[in-house]
């Protein structure tokens, strides 16, 4: 059979239908960025800055494509229902940061992103990347897991509206659990629950979809003031639009150097890569330790196929003009459904490629029905806290920075760098530095940089 000689589907212990209601499940809870990455980068909603980004509809095609295509390519090459797209953080970085905030072109931004993912497929080919992969203690690669899964949960509850902002001086708050929105969120959380209560196969997958039904009841009974969003639980107007691949090849703007100097430019790269090289390594390391895939001392196997693809697909996203593409932690609702191999992103990644034709129908699923979801991915994927030596000063602490800075800073990057800096900096402080791994120290100090940029950059365009 050529998806048994392809993928090894019984020695993963996986089944055709498992792998396409994995990559079903991980394509609906990640299809939101179709339509939020060209509202990002180019700048909906805020008046002052319109025009200055990417048209929508090409950066919508861009999206599309480098998605499927990357994801299909993860599927073939690490054979891990893994799947790529335009990284969230990422893309607001290039927006607020180059954009806005230097007054780049957004053709030259998508420059400083091809370069910074030229950067890190460097890393990959010369084994720095996997090397520093490596060294990483086993607590902290238990505490990314754990931060990412509370990374995820956050994200949903916040999408739910269960969570929202709350007023000057409380960060966060309790939303109306009696809106309309968050009764749907709530309708599927407790659905998805029996669903994985009984052992329901395809339990995500199902409950998605019926809570995108119950959204689309609620929107028509409140004549569309229950959600709002244009294209959201709503049949669209038309289910057929042509791309436009206009953007293609804009990322080739290699124009920074010239434009704000050589330091600048440097330091520009320099903190875009330092995002994207660890927030696909906190992935990797928690939806692999989610999925079973890692070895007693926990590294991933294929881990170098992995990363070359991750950096490829950087690349590739900022030559496309959709900013830099990369792992996704939603990748985890699928192995949650039953992904196992690189069928399920094969899957993941057809549905890209259909979204390109078929885009208004991938915005008819709404947030609040991905949501739970993503709710209870994060709760399966906490459970690596029990593992993590929390009484142990040295490995506690820097764990515990690193498992609550994800949520609370919204970034997989900062929280492993709080959690890099602080166990370096513990250890040298109770005389063990040499326990240390080499690789740890240059990670650490790349992360002090990162995180004085912010004092930095004045001083070099002095």
């Amino acid at each position: 059979m050529l998806l048994e000689r392809c993928f090894g589907l019984a020695r993963s212990g996986a089944t055709v239908g498992g792998e396409v209601r994995g990559g079903l499940t991980t394509f609906m809870v990640m299809a939101y960025i179709i339509f939020v990455n060209p509202a990002i980068l180019g700048f909906a909603g805020i008046p002052a800055l319109q025009g200055q980004g990417p048209p929508f509809a090409a950066t919508q095609a861009a999206t599309c494509l480098v998605a499927g295509v990357m994801t299909i390519a993860m599927g073939l090459a690490a054979n891990y229902p893994l799947a790529l797209a335009s990284g969230m953080g990422l893309n607001a970085a290039v927006a607020f940061q180059l954009v806005a905030g230097m007054k780049l072109p957004w053709q030259t931004a998508m420059g400083v992103v091809v370069l910074e993912g030229v950067a890190i497929t460097v890393f990959v080919l010369t084994g720095l990347r996997e090397a520093i992969m490596r060294a990483i203690p086993a607590s902290l690669k238990r505490a990314i897991g754990v931060g990412i899964g509370l990374f995820i949960l956050f994200i949903g509850l916040n999408a739910a509206g269960i969570v929202k902002t709350g007023p000057p001086g409380v960060p966060l708050t309790l939303g109306d659990l009696t809106s309309a929105p968050v009764a749907v969120s709530l309708f599927g959380l407790l659905l998805m629950l029996w669903f994985q209560s009984r052992g329901t196969t395809g339990g995500l997958l199902l409950g998605i979809v019926v809570t995108t039904a119950l959204a689309m009841m609620v929107n028509a009974w409140t004549a569309g003031r229950a959600f709002p969003l244009p294209g959201q639980a709503v049949i669209p107007a038309r289910f057929v639009a042509w791309p436009d691949f206009s953007s293609l090849g804009v990322g080739f703007d290699l124009s920074i150097f010239a434009r704000v100097g050589v330091l600048t430019a440097i330091v520009t790269i320099f903190s875009i890569m330092l995002s994207d090289f660890f927030d696909t390594m906190g992935t990797v390391i928690g939806v692999g330790a989610e999925a079973g895939w890692l070895t007693p001392d926990g590294r991933l196997p294929r881990l170098n196929r992995v990363l070359l693809v991750d950096s490829l697909a950087a690349v590739a996203g900022g030559a496309a003009g959709a900013s830099s593409a990369t792992t996704y932690v939603e990748s985890a609702a699928g192995v949650a459904a039953g992904a196992r191999t690189g069928l399920a992103s094969v899957v993941t990644g057809g549905c890209f490629l259909l979204a390109l034709f078929f885009a208004p129908v991938a915005g008819v699923v709404p947030a609040q029905a991905t949501a739970p979801a993503l709710i209870l991915v994060g709760f399966l994927m906490t459970s690596l806290v029990r593992d993590i030596p929390f009484g142990d000063l040295e490995e506690g602490f820097p764990a515990l920075l690193t498992v609550t800075l994800m949520p609370f800073t919204y970034s997989i990057t900062d929280g492993i760098g709080a959690g890099f800096v602080s166990y370096c900096a513990i250890k040298l402080l109770r005389g063990k530095g040499a326990e240390v791994h080499g690789m740890m120290y240059g990670a650490a100090a790349a992360f002090v940089i990162y995180f004085a940029l912010p004092a930095i950059r004045p001083l070099i365009r002095v």
